[in-house]
């Protein structure tokens, strides 16, 4: 089951890793940010020079980047048609990889978790574990008193009525 989760944990890694250095590059100056406007029915690519500028693939445009808002609004452009950053990862398909991300590794904190409390429990026996095996074994040790007690009267009573068993149950057969 660790296999499986760290693969996904490396991709995930991996994709974050390949989407922070493609987003980081030069910022512009404010002589070549200009408004993002301007870039409106030309290329992907040029529009997103401008870190604060947003594509809508749908549409062709290029506009500024609602920043109040964690995520454009679907009356500026739909998740699936927004780029920013990088022209190749729509929102709506950062936010799923993220979910996954986010979600595996939550999943992995859980486990580990859950395996570090599960070692530390079974390594020292509590009070109550003790006890019972206390309690066990006084029960085992007056239950075979007991069982002694019992064989020593039974073999009295058989003494006195003539039934005690002898060693050799063949003895009586042999001639002498």
């Amino acid at each position: 089951m660790g296999c499986p989760l760290g693969v996904l944990s490396a991709f995930g890694l991996l994709l974050a890793v390949g989407l922070m250095l493609s987003c980081v590059r030069a910022a512009p100056t404010l002589a070549e940010q200009g408004s993002c406007q301007q870039y409106t029915n030309k290329t992907c690519e040029e529009c997103l020079k401008n870190v604060t500028c947003l594509w809508c693939s749908s549409s062709k445009r290029c506009m500024d980047y609602p920043v109040r808002n964690i995520l454009p609004p679907s009356s500026l452009c739909e998740l699936s048609s927004a780029r920013w950053g990088v022209c190749w990862v729509n929102f709506e398909a950062l936010i799923i990889t993220m979910s996954v991300v986010g979600g595996t590794i939550l999943l992995a904190l859980v486990v580990c978790c859950c395996c570090c409390c599960r070692k530390k429990k079974s390594r020292k026996p509590d009070k109550d574990d003790e006890r019972a095996a206390r309690e066990r074994d006084q029960r085992r040790v007056r239950q075979e008193e007991r069982r002694a007690e019992m064989k020593s009267r039974h073999d009295e009573i058989r003494k006195k009525y003539g039934l005690f068993k002898e060693e050799n149950p063949y003895a009586k057969f042999e001639n002498n």
